[in-house]
This record gives structure tokens, sequence and C-alpha cells, in this order.
């Protein structure tokens, strides 16, 4: 299966190609069109130009196209399913709930496309400003770059192009080399939704070339990035004046204080700490849990650990597959067995098998190990004990990193000293660091990143504010 690039409402053929396999058994899926500078210049220029007919587009024929997108889905779940649980090697069952998400967030956009509004500015306020009736719009900002990651490749695409298209922009969108395929379908729906040709452009290939040029390109007017920090920082850099969005991950901690009920906790952290093989932003890597507690808890989370079933991600009863790349698994391998010849304690996992690295359990893990410090992106998770619960907190905001960080207390008082005190982007209280639903604020700080996702938020993100002040006296 040969896929071109979209760009301008159809096919263009790229100049060379490259084999996209799947991550579980390696065969071939497709050859996927690999963008050259002038293909990305020709997709901008389609988008500059279809931005004219967005702008002018109401509201609510914005929203109409939306809700097409989000029949299209539910009419085509499964087969949506499939194309992601192929490319990422994504359980099934993983799959279907990414989907079922993708359908809110574009559900979400569509309601959002019909209130964008403004607001009335009381000028009589201030001397001078009496005799004056003033009122905000919020204006489409233009030409929106949209980068991004593997790891949900429908519904991070939908938290950007969602919410772009509700606010009146047009789209460049890069998608990960290795997850193209949903991104081109949700083109196809788009498409067959009624969005003005050239809306939205899918460009595959390198990133680092691809993202260049359109960091140079003024008529590019923002762009949103998921992906690494060092990535992330390039492009921060080198944007001049555009607006930037980024979200960079994090190693997500959790607080288990005693007194939780662990039989009820337990398989919820199991989750957070290993679906889609910890290749989650907000995954679980780091958990904290009270010195009266640990050994109980320990024991009883790698008892539920050892309940997950690894394989084929199109098996129903699949909970782990493969990691993305087999380069993934050497990284992952590296940093475990380095944590254990420093002293950290190997209780579950510590090795790969045909692409699938064990669900791996680690305690009494130095901070300074990659497996802590650093954003793991695999099922690694580690276990430390704490005393005192300001010294939890310590350690959990002891990160370069801070996107959410979950907390399981009795107490309320602890719950609010978390919440004032943890350095993070969200605080969930009695709930893990791996939750979100789709019309949330998302976002972190320190090196997680800057601006918020979340389809209001990023659609207040995607729109210039304009003051309007009529002078009647």
């Amino acid at each position: 299966m040969k896929k071109d690039l979209w760009i301008g409402g159809e096919y263009r053929s790229a100049s060379s190609y490259m084999e996209l396999k799947n991550p579980f058994n390696l065969e071939s899926l497709a050859q996927v069109g690999i963008a050259n500078h002038e293909d990305v210049q020709v997709a901008i220029a389609a988008a500059e130009q279809a931005q004219v007919k967005m702008a002018e587009l109401p509201a609510f024929e914005r929203a109409e196209i939306l809700e097409k997108v989000v029949q299209f889905l539910r009419d085509d779940r499964e087969e949506c399913a499939r194309i992601i649980a192929l490319e990422g090697a994504k359980p099934l069952k993983a799959a279907r709930t990414e989907v079922d998400r993708t359908i809110m967030t574009y559900t979400f956009a569509a309601h959002e496309a019909r209130k964008i509004h403004g607001e009335t500015v009381p000028m009589d306020a201030a001397p001078g400003g009496q005799g004056r009736l003033a009122f905000t719009v919020r204006e489409p900002l233009g030409v929106i770059a949209a980068i991004t990651p593997f790891n949900f490749p429908m519904n991070l695409v939908a938290h950007k192009v969602g919410p772009a298209i509700a606010a009146g922009n047009s789209v460049v969108l890069k998608p990960a080399s290795q997850t193209p395929l949903s991104a081109f379908k949700i083109a196809d729906y788009f498409h067959r939704a009624g969005l003005p040709a050239g809306a939205l452009n899918v460009i595959t290939g390198s990133g680092r070339s691809i993202g260049d040029i359109l960091m140079k390109d003024d008529r590019i007017k923002m762009i949103t990035f998921t992906g690494s920090p060092e990535v992330g920082t390039y492009i921060r850099e080198n944007s001049g004046l555009k607006r930037v969005t980024l979200e960079l991950g994090s190693n997500s901690a959790l607080i288990v204080d005693e007194g939780v009920g662990l039989n009820q906790v337990i398989p919820r952290i199991v989750t957070g700490a290993f679906a889609y093989q910890g290749q989650v932003c907000i995954s679980i890597q780091r958990i904290f849990v009270h010195e009266n507690i640990f050994e109980t808890f320990v024991e009883q989370f790698v008892r539920e650990t050892q309940k997950l079933k690894a394989g084929d991600p199109l098996e129903e009863d699949t909970d782990i597959s493969a990691m993305i790349t087999r380069g993934d698994v050497q990284r992952t391998q590296s940093w475990v067995d380095e944590a254990v010849k420093n002293g950290a304690e190997l209780r579950l996992g510590g090795s790969a098998e045909e692409g699938i690295f064990q669900p791996t359990v680690l305690v009494n893990v130095a901070s300074t190990e990659k497996v802590s410090c650093e954003e793991v992106f695999a099922p690694v998770v580690h276990i430390n004990t704490f005393t005192e619960f300001n010294e939890a907190i310590n350690l959990v905001n002891d990160s370069k990193y801070g996107l959410q960080a979950g907390i399981f207390t009795n107490d309320i008082h602890k719950a609010l000293q978390a919440a004032k005190k943890l350095e993070v982007g969200g605080v969930m209280i009695n709930e893990i660091p791996t939750f979100r639903v789709d019309q949330m604020p998302y976002g972190g700080v320190k090196m997680s990143g800057m601006g918020r996702e979340g389809i209001k938020y990023a659609v207040e993100e995607m729109t210039e504010l304009k003051l309007i002040s009529f002078k009647t006296e």
C-alpha cells in the first residue's frame, strides 16, 4: 500500500517513500511519502489559500463539519482502532478507548466552534473612557503547524486539529513517522465532511527537515507540538514571534499515603503505570509510598502487575505489546540495568523479548537514575518510601518536569497541601496522574512545556483577541 501526501484536498505523489512497519511483528504496512522542501511549501500555500475561506466560514458550518467527522469515527470505530493497533502496537482494547476519546474531542470542538465569543469592556471605568462602547472579538490566527507524536495518533491529532478548525484556522499537520495512517484517515474524514480543500494538509517524512521549514516560514502563525523537551526547546528558540504551544512529557509521580485502601487503588495504579507499555506522557513512573505500608504496597502491586498479558496487539486480551521501536527497547534495557547496577532492587520484569519489554518494577531507586529523573516512556515504574508528607511533596518536585501528579490520601489537609505545593500543571487528588478527560486544561510547567490543551483552552491559544471601540458621544 502506498500513502501519498495529502495537500490541497488531494493526494500528491512524493519523490521518495519510506517503509512503515508494524512494531510488533515488523511486517510491512505501507510505503509512506517523504515530503521534500517543495512539498512543504505547496502545503503551506494550500493552507494559506484555504485560510481565506476558513475565516469566512460561519461558526455553525465549522461545527457541522466537526460533527460529521464525529459520525464517521463512530461508524468506523473498529476500523480506526485496528489502524492504531497495527501502526502503533497499541493493544486493541486501548486503541478502542482512544477512538472513543477522539470522538469526544471532536465533539467538544464542535461545541466550542459555536461558543467562541468576546466580551464588553467597561471603558468608562477609567477617566476619559466615558462615552465609548467597546467589546472584544476572537479571530483565527491563520495557518497553524501541528506536529504530533506516535502514542495517541488519533486523539492527539484531534487535540490540535479540532480546536484549530473550530476557531477558523487552517492546518499543516506533520504526524509521527511511525503512525501516519491514523492522520491520513482523519484527513479523509474532514474531506468527506466538506472542509474546504487545503484547510487540512498532511505531510509525512523527516521531522527535523519539515520542522525547520515550518519554523522559518512567516505564513505559519503558530506551531503546536507534542514531543521531547529537546525538540520542543529547539522549536521555541527558532520560531521567532510565532505563537508556540509545547507539551513535552514528564516523569509523573504518585504519592500513596498511609490509611489508603490498597485493594481499591492498586489496580488503578497498575493501569496508570503500564497502559500502552508506559508510552504515555502522564504514565506513572515514580511512586512514593508511606513507609508504614511500603512492603504491603509493593507486594500487592507486583501481584497485580503479574496479571497483565503481553502479546499481539490485535488479540482481545492483550494488555502489553511491543514498544514503538526496537531501539527504545534497548534504551529501556540499558536504563534498567544501570539502575540495578547502582543499587536499585528489581522486583519484577527487567527484560525484553521480541520487542516487548516486560512490565518492570524497581524499588529504592536513586533520584539521579535515568529511570527516575528522565522520561522513561516504557513499562517501567519505581517505588520509593517516604516518612513525612512534606518529604513526599519534595520528592515529587525534585524533577525537571511538571506535567501532572497524583495523590491518594484520606486526609483533606494533606490533599490541599499537595494541591498548593506540587509544581505541576495538574494535581489529581485520589486519582492517578495518568487521568485525563479531553475538555479539561492540560499542560505542564518546567520542562513539561508551555501553553494548554483541552479544546476551550486550545481555542484561546489559536485565536487572536481584537478590541473594537465606538466613540458614542
